[in-house]
């Protein structure tokens, strides 16, 4: 077999993998998406609980670096300290190394099982959750179905006269090694796929188990620098964590590879066999990190926050004329509708970047009403209302210009939307704020049931807000059904929470009482949100012929008259 169809089917094999692990953390995320996130802000405040449950979602979502940007966000949220933060994210480093394990056991006959169970469950049934369920079959079996094709891909390489030419060169250049296996990760965007590479060729004998250890913590540094790529950008908050896991594991890796150069440690201790050595010292060395970071969290911590600080000033609130420097509001691309439609479906979208922070910071400041962050969130809506008016102003103008009847609905679309983004903006601040103002003033506090009642009933508008910005942009109609259909779930979770909350003033609870008109006027505020931004996929739905006139049930043409 010629070396390019060698290098052809490892690449499909790579491919295939890269392909199933996404297929599967993206039906985890939306089968499952809400209950991990609430679980993960509920459980993070031990540090030693957040590690347990970050190793539980990195199997479930096959991925350390999905761990480390959830973990970050919330750490940037203030739901939870940098301390649990740093330590979940460990816990997320060791469950993807689990990962590796679990998946060098022999599953073949999981693969047909598999294959059918989630082709089944996904052509029987319309439920959204029940059909990830089954993409969540499908992955998994692609996933070991990939590991069958690497190692068949990675046969004919025993007779290459060029590959122990490069091995031998990368044994005597560890550091080349080690860099070489940190960019391939990188590439890769995944240490499962790596590590699993790895193991496939020191199973064939392609490479010894001294290079393929010397390449793991490769790996390992390379996967510690994927989530601080994908956050340059971010606010200084959300940087916090991923860079702090590049500190800890990424050094770490450093200095494990001068020590296992220094010292030649005994690879026998970590199995008999080469794969079994590749993959216990990709785990010994994360649970080595693990322990680690307990005592070192709080240095890496106090680190991390001054590294961030250094060009924090990038990332601070904007002032109105800056806002208008960065506006994609071109005036010179009104004559061309296409363009100028572009230009303002951008700036609705920053629009949408605004309002998350908001709904984001709004429930923060109900948990630890502060007065300078209600104010710093008076403030956004201040922003978004100068682009609300600037987007109506520019659409305004373009609809003098002679549109085609789509651009023209297209147009209709993103004013409509620019209006309910307005709206959104003034719920939170001009009646979310005020309870929280009230809280504040009065020194209430919500039931541990009623708190977590309205985090959970946030969480779900929260996640529909992502859901509708999606929308705006994608115009995918199976996902603009999947946000109206959460929109009839948030009703029946809010006449639970409404019946649980009536139940605990039944029974006399104290700060029930006093919190009952913020808890239930709360929770109204959020499901109108919820209805703002759920509206946002009616003109999708209605452009497919999908959506109803009313939900009234048809009534009989002529009713039974009342019996006297």
């Amino acid at each position: 077999m010629s070396g390019s169809v060698v290098l052809l089917n490892l690449a499909g094999a790579v491919a295939l993998l890269l392909w199933a692990t996404r297929m599967v953390r993206t039906g985890v995320e939306e089968a499952f998406g809400e209950q991990l996130r609430r679980g993960l802000r509920n459980r993070m405040q031990n540090p030693l609980l957040a590690v347990a449950f970050g190793t539980g979602l990195a199997i479930a979502l096959q991925s350390s670096t999905a761990v480390t940007l959830l973990v970050g966000s919330f750490v940037g949220s203030g739901f939870v300290s940098g301390i649990a933060g740093l330590m979940a994210v460990r816990g997320g480093e060791l469950g993807s190394a689990l990962v590796v394990k679990i998946l060098t056991f022999d599953l073949t006959l999981m693969v047909p099982l598999l294959l059918v169970a989630g082709t089944a469950i996904s052509m029987t049934t319309e439920r959204h959750q029940w059909r990830q369920i089954g993409r969540i079959c499908v992955g998994i079996a692609l996933l070991i179905l990939s590991l069958e094709m690497t190692s068949h891909a990675t046969e004919p390489l025993r007779d290459s006269q060029l590959l122990p030419v490069i091995v031998n060169y990368l044994k005597g250049d560890p550091i080349t090694a080690y860099l070489l296996a940190a960019l391939m990760t990188w590439l890769f965007h995944s240490s499962v796929a790596a590590i699993i590479l790895l193991v496939s060729f020191s199973s064939r004998g392609l490479i010894d188990a001294n290079l393929a250890v010397v390449m793991v913590l490769g790996v390992n540094l390379g996967s510690s620098v994927i989530a601080p790529i994908l956050t340059r950008n971010a606010s200084p908050e959300n940087r916090i964590v991923p860079l702090g896991n590049l500190l800890m594991r990424g050094a770490g890796s450093l200095v494990m590879l001068i020590l296992v150069e220094t010292f030649k440690p005994d690879l026998a201790l970590l199995g008999q066999d080469p794969s079994s050595q590749v993959i216990n010292a990709h785990i010994v060395f994360n649970v080595i990190i693990l322990i680690a970071g307990i005592p070192l969290s709080g240095l890496v911590l106090r680190t991390t926050k001054a590294l961030v600080q250094i060009n924090a000033h990038k990332y601070g609130p904007q002032s109105p004329a800056e806002l208008e420097q960065y506006s994609a509001l071109d005036k010179g691309a009104l004559k061309h509708p296409a363009q100028a439609l572009a230009n303002a479906t951008r700036e609705v979208l920053s629009v949408c970047e605004t309002v998350e922070v908001m709904l984001q910071r709004a429930i923060d400041v109900f948990e630890k009403p502060d007065q300078t962050r209600i104010d710093e969130l008076a403030a956004l809506d201040d922003r978004v209302d100068k682009r609300h008016m600037a987007i109506k102003l520019y659409l305004t103008q373009l609809a003098t210009q002679k549109l085609t009847e789509a651009e023209a609905a297209r147009m209709q679309e993103l004013l409509e939307a620019c209006i309910k983004l307005e709206q959104v903006g003034d719920i939170i601040v001009r009646n979310m704020l005020v309870h929280v103002q009230k809280k504040l003033d009065q020194k209430l506090n919500f039931t541990e049931e009623g708190w977590k009642e309205i985090v959970e009933f946030h969480e779900v508008v929260l996640s529909n807000a992502h859901l509708a910005f999606n929308v705006l942009l994608s115009r995918d109609s199976n996902t603009a059904r999947q946000l109206v259909q959460q929109k009839d779930r948030l009703r029946d979770l809010e006449r639970e929470t409404t019946r649980q909350h009536f139940a605990r003033l039944r029974a006399g609870s104290p700060r029930s009482i006093e919190t009952s008109t913020i808890h239930l006027d709360t929770i109204r505020d959020l499901k109108q949100i919820n209805s703002l931004l759920a509206a946002l996929a009616y003109p999708v739905l209605e452009e497919e012929g999908l959506l109803g006139g009313t939900r009234l049930r048809k009534l009989p043409k002529n009713p039974p008259s009342e019996t006297i």
